[in-house]
């Protein structure tokens, strides 16, 4: 799945458009390097997402196309 599509899907960031621009920006890191909207995701990917105000860093523990609200949450875990 492209990193732009599970941000969104993960609900970490709520526009995929969003989630483009901060790719686009090189503001999306995973594993250490900065990666595009198409980066292919995987389980155990570590992607960091630095804002202007606050750095995000988690985990990805599930991939998946389709997540009910209540279970976005699962597809990831948070890193310091």
């Amino acid at each position: 799945m492209r990193l732009d599509k599970y941000l969104k899907v993960s609900r970490i960031i709520k526009r995929r458009t969003v989630a483009n621009e901060v790719c686009d920006a090189g503001k999306a890191v995973v594993n250490g390097k900065p990666a595009r909207a198409s980066y292919d995701v995987k389980v155990g990917d570590v992607i960091e997402l630095n804002f202007e105000t606050r750095q995000v860093k988690f985990r990805v523990e599930k991939v998946a196309e389709t997540v009910r609200k209540e279970d976005a949450g699962a597809m990831y875990t948070p890193l310091s």
